[in-house]
């Protein structure tokens, strides 16, 4: 994983402020993978939310306070919650793939 210590604090915290302390969060991507250069930060957060404007709102806060907290990066967020319809296949890769944090 190419994330440091204080990366991860910074993303468990903020995920657990913006979607509640049940969300769970899952770095997948290259920057889940040791061997790999670049790339944004791509997270899998799973939250028992089901309000999907509250959803977006916590999104949305998630986003902006990752990047205030670790400047600028591209920070990718896949939001899975109760009820959603659809899950495109990048979930089923997140879910393979990726790694708790």
């Amino acid at each position: 994983m190419r994330l440091t210590a204080y990366q991860c604090q910074v993303i468990r915290e903020t995920v657990a402020d913006c979607f509640g302390h049940g969300a769970k969060v899952h770095l997948f991507g290259s920057r889940a993978d040791d061997t790999a250069r670049g790339g944004d930060i791509d997270l899998l957060v799973e939250t028992d939310m089901t309000d999907v404007n509250a959803i977006v709102r916590a999104e949305i806060r998630c986003q902006v306070r990752i990047q205030q907290k670790l400047g600028e990066q591209k920070v990718d967020l896949l939001i899975d919650y109760p009820g959603r319809g659809e899950h495109p296949p990048i979930f089923e890769v997140a879910e393979r793939t990726g790694i708790p944090l």
